[in-house]
């Protein structure tokens, strides 16, 4: 329960639904509650009825007459008079219509009850729902990098819903338990106490039963919702990668690994589903035995003393029994509830409690970059795996100067970019921009003024304009169309029947891989930024396109200072200077002519692809 404290907050937001939803609980109960009184008194009227005993009249009549509610009193005075008047049929008529009535109200406060109630916590799901994605957004790379899409998916979805079976029917559910329940004991008590504690005495072995149950329900709901985490991330693993898995052939395998892991979560579905059945069985049970000890104990006391308690008393308490049967039996349903939504909740806290390593200073910096970057003596290890990426790299990139970083896979090329975007902060070292320390800065103000395209090219389920347009508040058809034809490829869309309104599929899935990396090149050249990173953009686009992207750039980054990273020498664009890594650190740094007049790494590079290109042709 002590990771339900997290919910809380929500209650306190929404107090006067809840208070009211309570106060819609409560009259509601009361109203349910009278009926049991005014079939006693029905019960016992016809059993004087029957008897014709004047003597047993009276003697019923101080019975049972001070014991009632204060409303049925008023209604017992009014029958008394026309029963003096011998208008019997008056009377069932009347008792009839009450108990009606009666029925009406307690469904018209349940109607309130539920809207108050239910309706508070499909908000708090929504609030809930909200809060978790909004702590998505500020956790940083690394974080993403430690936990699946499934696991993060299936915790803001099915673990929210499960809280909300919580802060919903559960407590609604417990609340009109607990008011039934204390205005039953109330007027039980007050008709006879004796027999009040008969038929009360199979509820301490329903409350152990339930004890002990619980205990098992709130482990197993744990090792389910984390199985149910896997099953939704080997699925969610599968859409994705549907074509490496149709290429090489791999269905029934991908296949008989969902319906392992889905037979786990089956296994252990039905488990606790058969422990949760004992709750239902055990109390009917109960119930049935007190409903017998009601009548037979009654039924004993009313042949030895017919003046403590009659017949009426008897029904009645028949009725507070079977009143009690769905709340009584739903203990069980609620604890089953409120074990599951505290081990969802669990998983919930563990996200929400994680602290961001990136993330502002107590008064960050306003920014306005100019373009001014240095690396000075920066070292990082990745948190996940322990790969030192950069070793004491430093690096002056003068406002609008182009600089080329080049070298193999691993050398830590796209580290640079990761860090000058503030993804992770160095581990020694530090990056300014403009003199200022960029951990000095407002994050989102920072990565607002510099275009990213990354090596890992990501389109939104969304049309094309859309996703060109993605980091602008507005973008304009014009500026959107400009954006295409300097990444090389208006003409392309162009061709598509709907244009720049096509729809592209989840991640891209509908274009070329070159298709995909020039949209995200326009996305990055429409917010026209004064400092923008290329991480291998034009990896899979043809050596013309190439070109003409070279060109288009040559002439869009006047007077801003870029930073291209790539695995290939571009002999056309004029780069001020180009920096060759290798195992984290600069190998080799000067101008294209400069490294070929060295005869080194980049002349041999330089050499290989220019062989490679021959080939090709």
């Amino acid at each position: 329960m002590k990771h339900l404290r997290a919910v809380n907050k929500y209650f306190g937001k929404y107090r006067w639904r809840f208070l009211l939803g309570i106060i819609f609980v409560i009259v509601s109960n009361y109203f349910g509650i009278l009926a049991p009184q005014v079939t006693g008194y029905v019960m016992d009227k016809v059993q004087i009825k029957i008897s014709q005993l004047s003597e047993e009249e009276q003697v019923y009549t101080k019975a049972f007459s001070k014991e009632y509610d204060p409303l049925v009193k008023a209604f017992i005075n009014q029958a008394e008079q026309r029963i003096q008047a011998h208008d019997f049929t008056w009377l069932v008529m009347v008792c009839g219509i009450t108990l009606l009535v009666l029925a009406l109200l307690r469904g018209v406060f349940m109607f309130f009850m539920r809207q108050t109630i239910i309706v508070m916590s499909r908000l708090i799901e929504y609030d809930q729902k909200n809060e978790v994605y909004e702590h998505y957004q500020k956790l940083d790379t690394a974080f993403y990098k430690a936990h699946s899409t499934g696991d993060l998916m299936s915790r803001m979805a099915e673990d929210v819903s499960r809280v909300r079976m919580y802060t919903g029917p559960a407590m609604m559910y417990f609340i009109n338990l607990v008011a039934l329940i204390g205005l039953s004991l109330f007027y039980m008590f007050q008709k006879n106490w004796e027999l009040t504690l008969y038929v009360l005495a199979p509820l301490p072995i329903l409350a152990i039963t339930i004890y002990i149950v619980n205990t098992i329900i709130h482990k197993r709901s744990e090792n389910i919702q984390a199985q149910l985490s896997t099953l939704t991330t080997n699925a969610q693993e599968s859409y994705s990668g549907i074509r490496v898995i149709k290429s090489f052939v791999q269905e029934s395998t991908m296949e008989h690994f969902f319906e392992r892991n889905s037979e786990a979560y089956k296994k252990s579905a039905v488990n606790l589903a058969k422990i949760e059945a004992i709750y239902f069985p055990s109390i009917s049970l109960l119930i049935g035995l007190s409903t017998l000890l009601t009548i037979m104990i009654g039924g004993l006391y009313h042949i030895r003393n017919p003046d403590d308690i009659t017949i009426g008393t008897i029904a009645e308490f028949v009725v507070y029994i079977n009143m009690l049967t769905f709340p009584v039996s739903s203990i069980g349903w609620v604890a089953s509830m409120v074990q599951r939504a505290s081990a969802s909740q669990k998983r919930l806290n563990e996200f929400l409690d994680t602290v961001p390593d990136i993330q502002n200073i107590a008064a960050p910096l306003p920014v306005h970059l100019r373009g001014h970057i240095r690396f000075e003596h920066v070292d990082f290890t990745y948190p996940h795996t322990g790969i030192r990426a950069l070793k004491d790299f430093s690096l002056d990139i003068p406002k609008g100067n182009k600089i080329a970083v080049i070298g193999k896979t691993g050398s830590g090329k796209s580290t640079i970019a990761q860090l000058l975007l503030r993804m992770y902060d160095p581990t020694h070292g530090k990056i300014l921009m403009d003199g200022t320390d960029i951990r000095q800065m407002d994050v989102r103000q920072m990565r607002a003024q510099i275009s990213y395209v990354p090596q890992d090219v990501f389109l939104f389920s969304d049309s094309i304009a859309g996703n060109i347009g993605f980091g602008l508040d507005k973008a304009t058809e014009e500026m959107i169309h400009t954006a295409a034809r300097q990444a090389g490829v208006e003409k392309e869309i162009g061709r598509f029947p709907e244009g720049f309104q096509t729809m592209v599929g989840e991640r891209g899935v509908t274009l070329s891989g070159g298709q995909k990396q020039r949209i995200s090149i326009a996305r990055a050249m429409i917010k026209d930024p004064e400092i923008v990173v290329f991480d291998d953009c034009l990896s899979a686009v043809d050596a013309r396109t190439e070109k003409e992207i070279i060109g288009n750039l040559y002439a869009f980054l006047k007077d801003k200072t870029a930073i291209i990273i790539t695995h290939r020498i571009f002999s056309l664009f004029s780069f001020d200077s180009i920096i060759v890594m290798d195992n984290g650190r600069i190998l080799e740094k000067g101008t294209h002519e400069a490294l070929l007049m060295l005869n080194g790494h980049y002349t041999e590079m330089y050499r290989q692809q220019q062989e490679q290109e021959q080939k090709e042709e």
